[in-house]
């Protein structure tokens, strides 16, 4: 699908709706059972003042999220 784009390029404010997640392993575990699932939408919140990690809203649940993670996430920009 085109207009995918990495989580960790959404700017502060901005909603996307989440599209493809490529992580494996035990952090995919704890990413969908956070609700980091395709069709659920995540807003981004702050950026730390480092620039790494990122505040993220998703389903009523504030997670931080490092850049190289959200790399794998990918979301059509509501």
């Amino acid at each position: 699908m085109k207009n995918k784009i990495p989580l960790s390029s959404l700017p502060i404010g901005a909603k996307g709706e989440v599209e493809l997640i490529m992580v494996n392993g035990l952090l995919r575990r704890r990413l969908l059972d956070l609700g980091v699932v395709p069709e659920s939408v995540i807003e981004v919140i702050r950026v730390s003042p480092a620039g790494d990690p990122t505040a993220y809203l998703i389903k009523g649940s504030l997670i931080g999220l490092r850049k190289i993670e959200a790399n794998q996430i990918f979301v059509k920009q509501l």
